[in-house]
């Protein structure tokens, strides 16, 4: 097999419905990958283009005798066709997965059009519909055209590479190695090898079959063990006939996996798993990113000392799988049946799912395939229930070797059939963001294990955002502050580290993404829960925590550096690191020496008139910083009000809000009102119209029916109307607003 990367010189036509309209527009000339979003998807502007485009391109081709040909795409968004000379040749429904057209037929000798359109638009069928994320548009992935023997490995089923390998771990420590191989025009004969560090360690040849299996024992095997050592084998196919021959390599590990109440298990050790979810794109480029871009993503991931990965919300790029093979990273693979169950997509959601595992399925790094994530949030039903049997079966059937997940929403009851549906299973939680104290994650877990002992859980999203602009010497929930980050964060790991049995944690995010839904924190367009900056220039002060408590290379960093003009005499210095002891020097003298862990608090004055340095040093360590000591706050740190997403409205000089004492008003938590019989009521009566609201927007028809559950309003109860207002950002405006007020206005608190 030939494979040839045809990524430059295609044609781009926006907004494009048909071939003909295609034939006679204008358009201009772009590389692939390439998406028409990069932009207008991460700007929070009314400008965000969902709908139809294509791109074209010419190719000339001298066809050989007794060969075929293929084009293959490894990810359009999210609807595509393509078209070979002006026939249609293949149509494919999802945007994550490869997927492949035979064009033998429609090639000709010589110049050849090849045409493909990438749909983003919203539809009722096709997941994602309603997420968290920008929907990129266009062929954001590499595409190939392959020439192929008539006696071949399989290209036609669901993108695969026709070929499995399925390592067991034998109780005597063997390991048996079954090598499927799945053959188009099965002849001649077929070799495979197996190959460790370069050498052949087995080996077996035998007469060609359209299934073709292998078993071989490998009597002392090296592991594939995790960041320790991902070591990895490789099975060499050769398929041999009278005339030509065909080819396959695919790496995999030997390994043994599980999780249990207790935690996750690599190779019969305990071995816990702490990590990140990564989404996939970059500032000004969208999902258009090449190898070089999900390196870096890589190797950040690796600086932090993460083990785990939670790829969300879809399939990710093949060459960011391998990476994780080859960094020994474990890995969470999911498709994105998200937020809202779609009354049609059932058989999207199945397709998605067979395309995840049947392309992925020799990934040593992958333990277990996402069925779904906070898909509940908007409601459940028999319908979403049958669904994810229908998905459980599925994965089980196709992968023996690998248990399924969910990732549930807060709001779900611990009794729902969903949280014992999957083989394991984990929870978004968000309290101390969204609602809540940062403690109500531990509150929630001691509540969980108490009345679930035995089942398997883990926290599959938290997190908090910071905006480097912000910054807080008291840092207070929802300012934005790089110093809340930090201080949530240093929660979560106190949290985690005394629940052990946590069979796997993963931050929400490792790096900022676009939204180009939010508006919130001064910055539009993007989600900043990131440790790392959108554009990967910038580690925010929680990466260097994690790195604290995740690495063994010694470090040390001093928090807050970008705090620099501080309104205090005295002032508190955080470092993070991972040595046991740090001295800390103010103007070139030792300040104060310092025994702890990861966490080292100082407090040093602020010289009046010049700025203060500062040095930490462990060992050959160090790190430095400077700050400045002024008399009023610097307001250029502080985040403005009409910026801030829980009471965006004061920017309305209109409407005068009162906040009387004795009182109650959207300043109050939701809980603290309920518990009056007047604020009960208030609150119910409004109910209706908070669903009305959180149905509204052009992808209404979408979402479900959003019912306010008992867990919802638990977790709303330590918010208050304000922050759950400013949530909504601009559909709950102003005038509503203020009635709301209004109306809290004549109940009068409870004496104390």
């Amino acid at each position: 097999m030939n494979k040839v990367l045809i990524n430059n010189g295609w044609r781009f036509f926006k907004g494009v419905q048909t071939l003909d309209e295609m034939n006679t527009a204008e358009s201009i000339k772009v590389n692939l990958p390439h998406t028409w979003n990069n932009l207008d998807g991460q700007d929070g502007g009314s400008d965000y283009f969902r709908g139809k485009c294509f791109y074209r391109k010419k190719i000339a081709l001298t066809k050989k005798e007794n060969k075929e040909y293929y084009l293959e795409f490894r990810g359009v968004n999210a609807m595509a066709e393509v078209f070979v000379n002006g026939t249609s040749v293949a149509y494919h429904e999802g945007g994550f997965s490869t997927f492949r057209a035979n064009v033998t037929n429609e090639l000709v000798d010589g110049e050849n059009v090849i045409a493909v359109s990438a749909d983003n638009s919203s539809n009722d069928r096709v997941y994602p519909q309603m997420a968290d994320f920008t929907f990129f548009g266009g062929v954001y992935r590499n595409v190939y055209i392959i020439e192929a023997p008539l006696a071949r490995f399989d290209l036609d089923y669901l993108g695969g590479e026709g070929v499995t390998v399925t390592p067991i771990v034998n109780e005597d420590g063997s390991a048996t190695v079954t090598v499927d191989a799945y053959l188009t025009n099965a002849e001649g004969n077929l070799a495979c090898e197996i190959l460790f560090d370069g050498q052949v360690v087995v080996a077996d040849t035998k007469t060609a079959e359209a299934k073709t299996t292998f078993t071989f024992t490998l009597d002392n095997p090296t592991l594939w063990d995790g960041l320790e050592n991902p070591a990895l084998y490789s099975a060499h196919l050769t398929l041999t006939t009278e005339n030509d021959s065909d080819e396959r390599v695919v790496r995999f590990g030997v390994r043994t996996m599980k999780a249990d109440k207790d935690g996750f298990w690599l190779n019969g050790r305990l071995y816990p798993l702490h990590g990140v979810s990564r989404h996939q794109d970059r500032q000004n480029m969208g999902w258009a990113i090449t190898e070089k871009e999900h390196k870096e993503d890589i190797d950040l991931i690796k600086e932090l000392g993460a083990n785990t990965i939670r790829l969300a919300h879809y399939q990710h790029d093949q060459y960011f799988y391998d990476l994780c093979d080859e960094y020994g990273m474990v890995v969470w693979a999911e498709i994105p049946y998200i937020s809202s169950h779609l009354a049609n997509g059932d058989e999207n959601a199945v397709s998605q799912m067979k395309e995840l595992i049947t392309q992925n399925y020799n990934h040593a790094s992958i333990f277990c395939w996402g069925l779904s994530n906070e898909i509940t949030i908007t409601g459940e039903s028999e319908e979403m229930y049958n669904l994810h049997h229908r998905l459980n079966d599925l994965c089980h059937q196709m992968d023996k070797t690998r248990p399924t997940t969910v990732a549930n929403v807060t709001m779900l009851d611990t009794t729902s059939p969903m949280v014992d549906l999957p083989d394991i299973m984990s929870y978004n939680h968000y309290f101390g963001w969204y609602m809540g104290d940062v403690n109500g994650n531990a509150e929630w877990l001691d509540d969980f294990r108490a009345s679930r002992p035995d089942r398997v859980v883990g926290f599959s999203e938290y997190g908090c955002e910071a905006i480097l602009t912000w910054h807080n010497s008291d840092p207070k929930q929802g300012d934005y502050s790089e110093e809340y980050q930090a201080y949530y964060h240093e929660n979560m790991l106190r949290i985690f580290s005394e629940r052990p049995y946590l069979w796997a944690t993963h931050v929400w995010n490792m790096f900022d993404f676009g939204v180009d839904g939010r508006n919130e924190g001064g910055v539009a367009g993007r989600n900043n829960k990131g440790l790392v900056t959108y554009d990967r220039r910038t580690k925010k002060d929680s990466f260097y925590l994690y790195k604290a408590y995740w690495t063994t290379d010694p470090f040390v960093h001093i928090a807050s550096k970008r705090y620099y003009y501080r309104a205090e005499k005295t002032t508190t210095i955080k470092v993070y690191s991972n040595c046991n002891e740090v001295t800390l020097y103010v103007n070139g003298k030792e300040f104060a020496k310092q025994e702890g862990n990861k966490v080292f608090t100082f407090e040093i004055p602020l010289r009046p008139l010049f700025a203060t340095k500062v040095k930490a040093v462990s060992g050959d360590v160090t790190d430095e910083a400077v700050f400045k000591y002024v008399k009023k706050p610097y307001e250029g740190y502080v985040l403005k009000t009409e910026a801030k997403v829980d009471n965006w409205f004061d920017k309305n000089n209109e409407y005068d809000f009162k906040f009387p004492e004795g009182y109650f008003s959207i300043k109050d938590k939701l809980n603290d009102i309920m518990a009056t019989e007047e604020g009960e009521a208030l609150i119910n009566s409004l109910l209706d119209r908070v669903v009305k609201v959180m149905m509204s927007g052009p992808d209404s028809e979408n979402k479900g029916e959003i019912k306010i559950s008992k867990g919802m309003m638990k977790l709303a109860g330590g918010m208050t109307i304000e922050r759950i207002a400013g949530m909504a950002g601009d559909k709950v405006t102003p005038d509503v607003l203020f009635e709301v007020n209004e109306m809290l206005n004549k109940i009068q608190k409870p004496a104390k």
